[in-house]
Parts: C-alpha cells; sequence; structure tokens
C-alpha cells in the first residue's frame, strides 16, 4: 500500500513535502512514521440503478488521516480522475491545515469516480445515498464529518445527512457541513475559502506595503473558490484582470466587472464569450504582470517549467498543491514573490465548516458577519503566526505554514504515547 501511494505523482508530491519538512523539524523516525501514513484507507464498491435501468459500480475512496486530534475532516469530491493516492494526498494537506489553523480535527478527504456532469439528479442523489450507507461504519459527528468539495454541493450534503439520520433515527445535522441552511447549514458557509483567499491577499498586500485599491489580479478557476475570490477581491477595489475556466481564460487591462461575469456564466456555463474581455491562452495567462496571481482550481500548476516565468508579487493558493516541489525551489531562490501557502491560504472553508459544526452541537445560528469576522480574525492570527516563524527560522512561507502544522500534529501524538 505504501508504495501504491507513493506512484500517485499527488501524494509523492505531498509526502515530499513532508519529509523536507520533518527533516527540517528533526522528527525522530518513530513519530516521521506515524505522522506520513494516513490511519485509515477504506475503499467501496457503489452499485447504482441509473436511469437507463443499468446498474453501474462506481469506486469510492476516504482517506483518513489521523484521528490524534479530533474527527477528520474533508471534503468529498465526485471527478473521473479521483483515486486512492489523490484522496489519501489531499487528507495529508487538511491534517496541516486543520493543525495550522489550531482546529480541533484532523484531515480526511473522500472522492467517488464518476462524471457528475453526465449524470441526472436522481442518479446522483442515488449514489450519494449509497456511498453514505456504505461508509457508514466509519464515519459519525466525533469519528469522520464530511463537506462538499469539486463536483457535489450543498444538494449532495443534504442527500448525506438525510440517509445518515434516518439510519440513527434522528436528525443529526452535524454528520456533515456545508448543508443547506434549511438543514442548519452556516451563513457564510458558501463563500468561506474564496473570501478568505482574497482577505489574505490583501493583508499580504499590506504587508508589502502596496494599495489594496487599484492593485491587479489573475484568478486561475472560476468554480467556487475561484468566483468567490474574485468577487471579494472586487469588493476591495482590486482590478481582477484575467480569468479562466475549463474551457479558456479571458482578460482585460483595466479589469472584468465580476458581477456581471457570474450573471454570464449562469446563463452560458462558462466565461468564454464574456463582453469587454479578450482571450487569452490559459499558459500565457498564469505568466502575466499582476500584483496578485490565485491558482484556485487545479493541483501542480505552477511548475519547474513555468515558476521562472511568473511576474506576480503575491501567489495566493487557493487550490490544494498548486505549486509543486520543483517550483517551489525556483521561487524560493527568486526570493520575489510572496507566497501564501495552500493550507492557510485556503482554510477559509474549512475554518467556517469548525463553525457550521460548532452551530450544529449547541443548536446555535451565527449570523453571515458573526462568522465571516470570527474567520477574518483566525485567518490572521495564523498569518502572522506563520511570517513570525519563517522570519525567525529564515525559511520559506510554506515550510514555516507546515512546520507549524506538522508540530502540532507530532506534539499531540507523542502526549497521547503509543497504545500497546
Amino acid at each position: 500500500m505504501r508504495q501504491e501511494l507513493l506512484q500517485n505523482p499527488v501524494f509523492h508530491m505531498a509526502a515530499a513535502q513532508f519529509d523536507r519538512v520533518a527533516d527540517f523539524l528533526d522528527l525522530n523516525d518513530e513519530l516521521r512514521e506515524r505522522c506520513k501514513w494516513p490511519k485509515r484507507l477504506i475503499s467501496v464498491t457503489v452499485p447504482v440503478k441509473l436511469d437507463s435501468g443499468e446498474v453501474k459500480v462506481f469506486f469510492a475512496h476516504r482517506v483518513q488521516h489521523h484521528l490524534t486530534r479530533g474527527p477528520v475532516k474533508g471534503g468529498l469530491r465526485y471527478h473521473p480522475a479521483v483515486d486512492l493516492g489523490e484522496v489519501a494526498a489531499l487528507a495529508m494537506w487538511m491534517n496541516w491545515k486543520c493543525a495550522l489553523m489550531d482546529l480541533p480535527y484532523g484531515g480526511g478527504k473522500g472522492g467517488i469516480a464518476c462524471d457528475p456532469r453526465s449524470m441526472s439528479s436522481g442518479e446522483l442523489e442515488r449514489m450519494t445515498r449509497r456511498f453514505t450507507m456504505e461508509i457508514l461504519p466509519f464515519i459519525g459527528p466525533e469519528i469522520d464529518v464530511m463537506a462538499p468539495d469539486m463536483g457535489t454541493n450543498e444538494q449532495t450534503m443534504a442527500w448525506m445527512v438525510d440517509t445518515y439520520s434516518t439510519h440513527q433515527g434522528y436528525f443529526a445535522p452535524s454528520i456533515v457541513t456545508g448543508k443547506p441552511l434549511t438543514l442548519q447549514g452556516s451563513a457564510g458557509r458558501t463563500q468561506a475559502t474564496g473570501h478568505g483567499v482574497a482577505f489574505l491577499a490583501s493583508s499580504a498586500l499590506h504587508k508589502q506595503n502596496l494599495p489594496v485599491e487599484g492593485a491587479t489580479a489573475v484568478v486561475q478557476g472560476f468554480g467556487n473558490v475561484g468566483s468567490y475570490t474574485a468577487s471579494t477581491m472586487a469588493s476591495y477595489g482590486i482590478k481582477v484582470c484575467g480569468i479562466s475556466d475549463v474551457n479558456g481564460a479571458i482578460w482585460n487591462d483595466n479589469g472584468l466587472n465580476i458581477y456581471q461575469l457570474k450573471e454570464h456564466v449562469a446563463k452560458t456555463g462558462s466565461i468564454i464569450g464574456f463582453k469587454d474581455s479578450e482571450a487569452i491562452a490559459p499558459d500565457e495567462l498564469l505568466c502575466q504582470p499582476c500584483d496578485i496571481l490565485a491558482p484556485a482550481a487545479l493541483d501542480r500548476v505552477i511548475t519547474g517549467e513555468n515558476a521562472g516565468k511568473l511576474r506576480c508579487k503575491i501567489l495566493a493558493e487557493g487550490a490544494n498543491g498548486p505549486t509543486t516541489p520543483e517550483a517551489d525551489a525556483i521561487l524560493d531562490a527568486r526570493g520575489d514573490i510572496f507566497v501564501i501557502p495552500d493550507i492557510l491560504c485556503n482554510a477559509g472553508g474549512v475554518t467556517v465548516s469548525y463553525f457550521e459544526w460548532v452551530q450544529n452541537l449547541q443548536r446555535f445560528q451565527w449570523t453571515e458577519r458573526e462568522v465571516l469576522s470570527k474567520l477574518e480574525t483566525m485567518l490572521q492570527k495564523t498569518f502572522e503566526k506563520v511570517l513570525a516563524f519563517a522570519t525567525k527560522h529564515g525559511v520559506s512561507q510554506r515550510v514555516a505554514a507546515q512546520s507549524i502544522a506538522i508540530k502540532t500534529v507530532a506534539d499531540a501524538k507523542a502526549q497521547r504515547g503509543l497504545f500497546p
């Protein structure tokens, strides 16, 4: 199993990052092994009757990296390329993210290998409910709390909470987060990740003594994270000049009207063809001069081939794992780009998921202003902590963030000890 995970390029990247930080922290072999490898790797088959009457079997995975500091927390994604290694890498990153933000969680991640765009609502519902039943022995409000991710949404979470609650015999909203407000979801959860990316990018501008009003930005991806990153930046007075999605990329030197762009996407399904914009190659988009570059879609888009060509001042990582270790080495050597690492930059989603979980346990609802205010306070506190660590030890912000996180987990494991 270990070799199988390491053969996956995403897990290999996550493991390489861990090894680098473990060396820096001088972790002993026992703690290094216990922190690196996931506690549980769960794979199940999910048979579903399609609308055609055919029964198709989907393969699903859930990885629980550690439960040392609390139940695992992490998204559930529906995508054709889902596999165990990718899910394990995302669970590891989520573990460090929760520890960095000082949330009482371990990291988890799950996914079903399917193409949700080609499936009907009924097929998606039947698949979700069957998956929930298959994974039932391994989930619970104090074991594993899922949330939406790529290809899933609040409706997916509603089906999950209903299936789990029906089995338990009572309404159990704390089994998942990212639910609709009518099922005790949290205000502010939908925009939380993108809001956090924009908030931290503006904080980085202040640290660089650059004005927020009139700053320029490029956002790669216009899904949930990218769209809210762009709209929150626009609300700060930042000009979002370039945006891409799966169909291509667009540009406007004077800044795109994000609110009109959202309406265009809602009508057409893509950013392509938006008025007052010109087409640009997606690869070229990443290398345009700007104050902020926010990769907010795929992993491994900043590579050894393009890292030297970036012309941004701040790299705000809205996606998980957008920068490869080869690119990191180049950025470290350059020293002219302020990197906000992914486990900090996109931590808004899991932080507000934590708020939702707490509200569910208390049976008490917070307002959107309360949620976003608490989120910004926690992000700013962690941002300052990471910068202080990086300055004190002379390391990159990525190494600083991961060092704080991994040491938090390692210390918890050492204090709990090893059960005989």
